[in-house]
């Protein structure tokens, strides 16, 4: 990645041709010889020595503005300091954080809604990348929107707003709407982060992937921090390692909890609703509605598991050709209290987890038998709704971060569902 600098060198000239010998100017010289000096106000005379101090003061403060990074003139405002963060208020200052890479360790804040549909193919600027340096500052989304983000490319690895956060980083309260990627060959792609091994929080996306490559991930290509609080609604296609939320989740720090995904999922091998493989790390209090549809090792909540699964659940419907299961296609891992919908999934087997009715699955008694916490993290409509995540509005039904008319309707069919 080209990085573009920002440090300007000035030329100055000096027109003058000071006298020599001396403090003061010399006399004006005629034809006829020299012109004795006026008379002047001895308090407005200016020395040479006086001028010569004034110029290189001058040029000092010439030289100082000319070698500091004017990093204010990015942005809309800020210092990048935690208490006053760079102010990233259009899509020029979103873009242009991908452009420096010493403002990576910084802090910044979004004050608008973005609207990047300015930038197509590979025209906006990723933020962190494997190659060169990771982002590990804080982006705070501030409850935002960035919408329309769209990035066409083949080959690429990292692709997101941010392409390689590293351990020091931290995303949060990022909403996403309208992403549009297509990637192919490419590796760890996500609408927010390609490869995250910081913390990523109270973030959400909604929108379209479609790569040839490896670990794609609604949310987080690969995982290797920590995502918590966060959520997806995508359309994905993928080939090897493909999540409605994250592709792949790797050791060494990685956890993925409280979170939740949307929408349909579509792989080759190791497809899942929520991440597509969960190798050597931890999910926890989540869940997964998403269709998932795959070639080989496929589950509505995760397509393989090495490692730890608890108190989590799916309903999608799910389907593939080999290693196929309600839960998980494949499980060499723990999972405890976990559980998917045999009606709903269309799958009564499972590499892991326990299998139990649409009834079952909306009673509550199914989940605190199993040592579920209804009072801190879960909450549910009994007899009417899924558990959902106390971090969702109560009642939002459709899982978009509100509740309106639409929750209601779906509601409603619940309830005559079952007159």
């Amino acid at each position: 990645m080209e990085t573009q600098n920002d440090i300007r060198y000035t030329k100055y000239e000096i027109p003058f041709d000071f006298a020599q010998g001396g403090e003061q100017f010399g006399p004006e010289l005629t034809a006829e010889g020299p012109v004795e000096p006026r008379t002047t106000n001895h308090h407005s005379r200016i020395t040479t020595h006086q001028y010569l101090r004034l110029l290189a003061m001058v040029l000092l403060l010439a030289c100082f503005a000319a070698f500091t990074p004017k990093a204010w003139a990015r942005y809309s405002g800020g210092t990048g300091d935690p208490n006053d963060p760079y102010r990233i208020a259009t899509a020029a200052d979103l873009n242009n954080i991908g452009n420096y890479e010493e403002d990576w360790d910084k802090n910044f804040v979004l004050v608008n809604d973005i609207n990047l549909a300015q930038y197509t193919g590979t025209q906006f600027h990723i933020i962190g990348t494997w190659r060169y340096e990771p982002f590990f500052g804080v982006f705070d989304g501030n409850e935002r929107m960035i919408i329309n983000f769209t990035y066409t490319a083949v080959g690429k690895k990292e692709i997101g707003i941010f392409g390689y956060v590293g351990v020091l980083g931290r995303i949060k309260n990022v909403s996403m709407s309208n992403v549009s990627i297509d990637a192919d060959q490419a590796e760890q792609v996500g609408c927010l982060v390609g490869l995250n091994e910081g913390t990523i929080s109270h973030c959400r996306a909604a929108g379209e992937i479609s790569t040839t490559g490896y670990h794609t991930g609604g949310l987080v290509g690969v995982n290797r921090g920590v995502v918590s609080d966060c959520s997806s609604a995508v359309f994905l296609f993928g080939d090897y390692a493909s999540g409605g939320l994250v592709g792949t989740n790797l050791p060494p720090h990685n956890l993925i909890s409280r979170c939740y995904a949307t929408g349909t999922v579509s792989g080759n091998y190791l497809t899942g609703g929520l991440v597509g493989l969960n190798d050597g790390g931890a999910i926890e209090n989540s869940y997964a509605t998403c269709a998932v549809n795959g070639s080989a090792t496929t589950g509505g909540l995760a397509g393989g598991n090495t490692y730890k699964v608890s108190y989590c659940y799916a309903t999608g419907k799910v389907s593939g050709n080999t290693g196929t299961g309600g839960l998980m296609g494949d499980n060499m891992g723990i999972v405890t209290a976990s559980f998917w919908d045999t009606q709903t999934s269309g799958q009564t087997i499972s590499g892991g987890g326990t299998g139990k009715t649409t009834a079952e699955m909306k009673t509550m008694s199914t989940f605190t038998d199993a040592g579920w916490d209804f009072v801190e993290i879960w909450g549910i409509g009994e007899n009417q709704t899924y558990p959902f995540l106390r971090n969702e509005p109560a009642g939002d039904s459709d899982h978009d971060k509100k509740v309106d008319l639409i929750d209601l309707a779906i509601l409603a069919s619940h309830w005559l569902e079952e007159k």
